[in-house]
């Protein structure tokens, strides 16, 4: 790809911004459909199925920076999405929502708040990781790699362990009464997995050309991995979150939304083992001074929707919640910076 002219670079870029914002709605769908005719609870549902496969692009992008030693671009992508990711609750909450509350007041039970205290850790064990001595490997990894792999791990078992929680249910039920859902369209279940499978490949294989095309860019335009990564190119990544955020919540499944957000984040250090294993090298001792400022700005914004999902206020500001507000403008103020990071 690199002996292509810069103009079919960007427009490469674009195509693929493009089919995964168009998958995102599929897999936004399908993944309501799967939930309803397994019974699982819209958290569960967040934290694997719909969490993993908006996260695809991410995977071709990490396994493309590992095969090339591109790492700054994989490590910048994996913690400035989380960043970024988390602010597309912004958009969700405000037009995307339309509502006279905010989104986290309506979300139906506190797996969000569980969901976000288990991205913290998981990103407190990124900085320890990224902090940890050089030659502190384990199994070609690093204990903080495992770490971080096992923690994802027990959050399912917790989500599904409490997500019928009594206390919670009495709220989901508070809120199914004043909720529009609108129940999914009902598919022979062979279909849905067949349209799922379909939208997941089309979000790899577009994550892929991204992966290619962002490394020529940012090498051509003379930017950062680091800085590339977790702007343009998360942006760009997080493109399957709004599609999807945006249909969970005018269906009122509002905490597959905010699920498929902080789950997802979650979701996004464990590739860091495996891009580890790919590249036969470990990312997290390599992680730059940028990257651990973006792990605690992502771990920043997720505190403050875990505050917002707690104290449950209705108070809206510039019709959106108190709580999207101050994460927009905390990652406006992270963002620049960023740039003064070294």
């Amino acid at each position: 790809m690199a002996s292509l002219s810069t103009p079919v670079i960007i427009a490469l870029f674009l195509a693929a911004g493009g089919l995964i914002w168009w998958a995102g709605g599929i897999l936004a769908a399908t993944t309501d459909a799967i939930d309803a005719h397994f019974g699982w609870g819209e958290g569960m549902g967040g934290a694997v199925f719909l969490a993993v496969a908006t996260n695809l692009p991410e995977v071709a992008i990490i396994a493309g920076g590992a095969y090339t030693h591109n790492l700054s671009l994989a490590v910048g992508n994996i913690l400035g999405g989380i960043a970024i990711q988390t602010v597309v609750l912004v958009l969700l909450d405000g037009p995307g929502l339309r509502s006279k509350v905010p989104l986290s007041s309506l979300v139906p039970s506190l797996t969000i708040a569980l969901e976000g205290l288990i991205l913290i850790a998981i990103l407190m064990f990124c900085i320890l990781g990224a902090l940890s001595p050089r030659d502190l490997i384990f199994a070609r990894t690093t204990p903080a790699e495992i770490a971080i792999l096992l923690t994802w791990i027990a959050s399912l078992w917790l989500i599904q362990r409490h997500e019928d929680h009594r206390g919670w249910a009495i709220a989901r039920e508070a809120i199914a009464e004043e909720s529009t859902f609108v129940a999914p369209q009902r598919r022979p279940l062979s279909q849905v997995l067949v349209l799922f499978a379909v939208a997941a490949l089309v979000t790899l294989g577009a994550g892929v050309v991204l992966a290619l095309a962002s490394d020529v860019a940012a090498t051509r335009f003379h930017i950062q991995g680091v800085l590339f990564g977790a702007t343009l190119l998360a942006a760009t990544t997080a493109l399957p979150e709004v599609t999807t955020g945006l249909y969970a919540v005018r269906a009122g499944r509002y905490e597959l939304a905010m699920s498929d957000i902080i789950a997802g984040n979650a979701f996004l250090p464990v590739l860091f083992l495996f891009g580890t294993l790919i590249s036969n090298q470990a990312l997290l001792p390599d992680a730059q001074g940028p990257d651990l400022y973006l792990a605690a700005l992502g771990a920043l914004l997720t505190a403050v929707y875990c505050i917002g999902v707690i104290l449950r206020s209705k108070q809206m500001v510039l019709g959106a919640g108190i709580d999207s507000l101050v994460v927009l403008a905390l990652y406006v103020v992270g963002i620049v910076g960023l740039f003064f990071v070294h």
